[in-house]
């Protein structure tokens, strides 16, 4: 019998969005009402395509309530894939784990909620599928949870449900890991796996795959997200269709500035580039970063006049008026303009800056506490979770900072030399 279903993991639905208020411009509310609303657009397809279930691989929530909205949100939404008759079937993962969530509410009796002590299985008789699966009884699960699960039914189409870092990605807390290996070895016919946020199929035979996260969050977390729509027909074969659910699309879009000499030039480059970038139309917010690179004489500019580059480019893009745009951050890439090898031997003001830039730079662990140690009485005046540099800075690059403030003293320097002579 040929059947349909949803596939969906890290949902974070309430995620608090840290950060967000550090733009004054930042659609703060719009964001931070993504999650559910990217919710609402999978149960939107579950009920108007009439899916046999859903299954939702961990990490619903993103951390443990800080009221009963969150559930109440959650309840409403599985009760209306009650109402359509579909059922839900749910593992808890990392952040959602059965020991560090105080707050519950009793679900609709559509949904399913896996065991965390061990695994279980669940069987819908009608189209002859068995699902097995286990929460998270604890935010960290070192062990290999999957080596438990329970052999195929036979006859049936199983499916394995699983919160998992596998053998370890980029970016992601290592939490019962496996290999795909282990997983093909335990004959079942697909699995249905969370806690990887980018969208990847491990394999096809059997289906092994990550759908992504259900809502973008940050930068680093680009591009269409949302759920898999899979088809199975009566002969077993797999077919799996990415939906978009996002509302908020994150993009980070490189500007090579090595021909552009002006602000009208820029001006003009981002509105062609943002475009097409994105591509068509539609109706969802795109957050984008723009990273400026190149060698140009807008690095002088901006030496000169701190900002210009962010102001400029999101002056642009309030000028491409078929798209709803926010410029998250304007990250300043390019290259010094300046001769450095001559400057350096200058016997004035300038000549002491570009070699002491030299020296500091000359060692990434001096520069890296060169730059802490300056700015630690400012890190320590920030709020808690602003405190690092690591978050504070989202990856910067230290020498390019230190590149930054150099172009800065060296513009008002060579700017004071100019007026004088």
């Amino acid at each position: 019998m040929n059947f349909q279903f949803i596939h969906a993991a890290d949902l974070h639905i309430d995620s608090p969005m840290r950060g967000l208020d550090r733009h004054a411009d930042a659609p703060v509310e719009e964001i931070r009402s993504a999650t559910r609303r990217a919710f609402e657009n999978l149960i939107d397809t579950a009920v108007e395509q009439g899916v046999d279930f859903v299954l939702l691989a961990g990490d619903v929530f993103d951390d443990d309530w800080r009221d009963f909205h969150t559930g109440l949100f959650f309840t409403e939404q599985i009760a209306r894939l009650k109402h359509a008759g579909i059922p839900v079937f749910i593992i808890h993962g990392n952040h959602d784990s059965e020991g560090g969530m105080t707050k519950r509410l009793p679900l609709p009796d559509n949904a399913i909620v896996f065991d965390s002590r061990k695994p279980e299985t669940h069987r819908l008789d009608d189209i002859q599928v068995a699902i097995h699966g286990q929460s998270f009884p604890e935010r960290h699960v070192p062990e290999d949870l999957a080596s438990d699960y329970p052999g195929p039914v036979q006859g049936w189409f199983n499916i394995g449900m699983l919160h998992t870092s596998l053998d370890g990605r980029e970016g992601h807390a290592d939490y019962a890991p496996t290999t795909a290996q282990k997983l093909i070895d335990k004959d079942y016919d697909y699995w249905a796996l969370g806690h990887v946020h980018k969208r990847e199929i491990v394999s096809e035979t059997p289906w092994i795959s990550f759908p992504g996260n259900l809502q973008g969050r940050r930068v680093k977390e680009s591009g269409s997200k949302g759920f898999d729509l899979v088809s199975v027909s009566d002969d077993g074969a797999i077919q799996a269709e990415h939906v978009s659910a996002d509302v908020v699309r994150w993009h980070q879009i490189t500007l090579d500035c090595s021909e552009i000499e002006t602000q009208a030039e820029l001006k003009r480059a981002v509105t062609e580039l943002i475009p097409r970038h994105i591509g068509s139309d539609d109706d969802r917010l795109h957050a984008v970063r723009v990273i400026v690179e190149g060698q140009s004489a807008l690095y002088v500019e901006e030496a000169k006049s701190p900002g210009l580059l962010a102001a400029t480019v999101r002056a642009a893009s309030y000028e491409i008026d078929h798209l709803d745009l926010w410029i998250e951050k304007v990250r300043n890439a390019l290259k010094p303009t300046i001769d450095r090898d001559h400057e350096a031997k200058r016997e004035d003001a300038i000549g002491e800056l570009v070699g002491l830039s030299n020296v500091i730079a000359s060692s990434p662990e001096n520069l890296k506490e060169f730059i802490e140690q300056e700015l630690q009485t400012g890190l320590d005046a920030m709020p808690a979770e602003l405190r690092s540099l690591e978050v504070l800075l989202e990856g910067q690059d230290y020498r390019q900072l230190l590149l930054d403030a150099e172009a800065t003293i060296h513009a008002t320097l060579t700017s004071v030399e100019e007026a004088e002579k």
